[in-house]
């Protein structure tokens, strides 16, 4: 239940009608069967409720779940065009030399050749060079190991844009009556 210490961006999130919900929680992850359980569980008391809720829903994906999650996620080094959340996770791609960019591309289409999708990893936080040597260490992977760093990368990604959707300040016409 919704407290009157629940942060604004949480209040706000739990009071929206479900279309608006499962919209506002695809722009975090593209999984519907994700967004359908964590907009079903509200309202939200905490965060942390919110958070533990998106661990659970991605822990319960099914290979299908993970792989509609996935295709929501540019290759590391080719954000989405006028998308300020690729570009802010990416930041560390952003600056590199053209030489480490054409390294990384080749590394992600050999990567998506042995995996059949893209290389995920929260990148926030990471260099360039710190998301290479991680691809280069993670393409040795079985199918079945990759697919479960894939979901704890996901599972950090989700609690990460979690954070700014609940963490976001009231708007003055959300404090309308």
């Amino acid at each position: 239940m919704t407290s009157p210490s629940t942060p604004p961006g949480l209040a706000r999130f739990n009071a929206l009608a479900q279309s608006a919900a499962r919209a506002a929680l695809h722009e975090v992850c593209a999984g519907a069967a994700w967004g359908e359980r964590l907009t079903a569980a509200r309202p939200y008391a905490t965060a942390e409720d919110l958070y533990t809720a998106s661990d659970t829903a991605t822990a319960a994906l099914t290979a299908a779940d993970l792989a509609e999650a996935m295709a929501g996620h540019p290759p590391i080094g080719r954000p989405k065009p006028g998308d300020p959340t690729s570009s802010r996770e990416q930041a560390g791609m952003a600056g590199a030399p053209d030489q480490l960019k054409a390294e990384m591309l080749e590394l992600n289409l050999a990567y998506q050749e042995k995996f059949g999708h893209v290389f995920l990893i929260c990148a926030t936080g990471r260099t360039g060079e710190q998301m290479r040597d991680a691809v280069k260490e993670r393409i040795g992977n079985s199918p079945e190991q990759e697919r479960e760093i894939v979901r704890t990368e996901l599972g950090k990604i989700n609690r990460i844009r979690l954070a700014r959707l609940v963490e976001a300040p009231l708007l003055e016409q959300d404090a309308r009556p």
